[in-house]
């Protein structure tokens, strides 16, 4: 798995997405701007939450004809070790609240 082709932005979502149950956009959304500590919009989010769909490395199944659940592949948790080890490289850290609905932490 060659991490290089992966933007940061999709290296959080894919942290992100490991982290929660049932993972649905807006539930990812939060995340992500709780890893951040900012504001995502979602035009950026749902474009790359498509291209990790395209790319294999997030599965997207319906919850109701308006939400979608997303789920890493074996592909997209082959590039959490290099991404967790850059995030312990430069000291950051995931943190989730119960906030986040049926996309909680685990």
């Amino acid at each position: 798995m060659d991490n290089v082709e992966l933007n940061s932005f999709q290296r959080d979502l894919l942290y992100c997405i490991a982290g929660l149950d049932g993972s649905y956009g807006l539930g990812i959304k939060r995340a992500v701007e709780d890893y951040g500590n900012t504001e995502v919009n979602h035009g950026r989010l749902y474009l790359n939450l498509d291209t990790l769909v395209e790319k294999g490395y997030v599965a997207k199944s319906s919850i109701d004809d308006r939400t979608n659940s997303y789920e890493l592949t074996p592909e997209g948790g082959s590039c959490l070790p290099i991404a967790t080890n850059r995030r312990q490289h430069n000291s950051l850290k995931l943190t989730m609240s119960s906030r986040f609905g049926s996309g909680q932490a685990k």
